[in-house]
């Protein structure tokens, strides 16, 4: 199981993605090789990536700011101790708060063990954390490629990342899901890198559409 875990194995991806995909080595050119973007693992990680659901990157990091500094100890117990009136002031919507309790409350009970999943198969941390109520196909997505480092971890569900593959294989519409995933199987074992790639065209992109329209 390719794992990626530092700058090195960014570019040792890159090099992987350009020899093979002219599309990749064209992105590359572009942006040059993609920040690492790796987080914490377990319940700090996973709260990580659900409290940023349907938010750009800067709110998102904002509101884990937020929490982090009210929770100096990201454990399952310390969040269920927060009230959530303070949640909800952190920048938590009601349901990600009500999320987060059934996650916390799961891994004290023991139905739901994140160390033992992050030796598990791609698959298997896929069903074991949409099988969460609030815990859906893009959150287990990118757990498992930001907070598990899993190398060929891929998001077809993304808005941006679909964007981005419009733009860059220059087609005539947003690919839906089943497109997202066949496109991308000519970028295994490194989905995870091509999608950093793409994510930060797609930001280069925006910036410079940003920069015309002043």
């Amino acid at each position: 199981m390719r794992h990626i875990s530092t700058k090195r194995d960014i570019s040792a991806g890159v090099a992987a993605l350009k020899g093979t995909c002219a599309h990749m080595a064209r992105l590359h050119g572009a942006t040059g090789d993609p920040p690492l973007r790796r987080h914490a693992s377990g319940f700090a990680g996973l709260a990580r990536v659900v409290s940023g659901q349907q938010l750009s990157i800067a709110s998102a990091a904002a509101i884990w700011r937020r929490l982090e500094a009210r929770i100096e100890l990201f454990e399952p117990a310390a969040y269920l101790a927060v009230p959530d009136e303070e949640l909800r002031d952190a920048g938590l919507s009601r349901a990600k708060i009500a999320t987060l309790r059934g996650v916390a409350e799961a891994l004290q009970d023991g139905s739901l063990d994140l160390d033992a999943l992050a030796e598990a198969p791609d698959d298997i941390v896929h069903a074991e954390l949409t099988a969460l109520k609030g815990i859906g196909p893009w959150t287990a997505d990118i757990y498992l490629m930001f907070c598990l480092g899993r190398a060929d971890a891929w998001s077809p569900g993304d808005l941006a990342l679909q964007l981005a593959v419009k733009d860059a294989l220059r087609l005539d519409a947003r690919p839906g899901l089943a497109e997202m995933v066949k496109i991308a199987e000519a970028w295994r074992p490194w989905r995870g890198v091509a999608a950093r790639l793409l994510w930060s065209y797609y930001a280069l992109r925006k910036a410079n559409a940003a920069a015309v329209r002043k």
